[in-house]
């Protein structure tokens, strides 16, 4: 009779990769921006739809803050800037921050 074999399942042992944490893109509210152009800013910049940009334009005008998307904290930041320097250009001092997602 052959000996008897006994064989160990090998363990691999996968590191774990974070993923990297989110950040939230947020509408702050102002009473200069004229709702039109926000709208346009959250379609531009956003992707949203034109349902999706005025109920977020609402949400801040009526909250006083609104959250627009999330995304990785450098896409974030860099939508956050693009869109109030949107603003800015305009002369309107719409204003978009960020802050990581709980």
């Amino acid at each position: 009779m052959p000996p008897e074999t006994v064989t160990k399942p090998r363990v691999k042992v996968k590191p774990k990769t974070e993923r990297p944490k989110l950040h939230k893109v947020i509408l702050v509210n102002d009473d200069f921006t004229p709702r039109e152009f926000v709208v346009m800013v959250l379609r531009g910049e956003f992707k949203l739809t034109d349902d999706q940009a005025y109920r977020v334009m609402i949400t801040a005008h009526q909250k006083g803050v609104c959250v627009v998307s999330v995304y990785p904290k450098d896409v974030a930041e860099t939508k956050a800037a693009r869109a109030t320097d949107a603003g800015k250009a305009a002369g309107f001092p719409l204003m978009f921050t960020t802050e990581p997602e709980t």
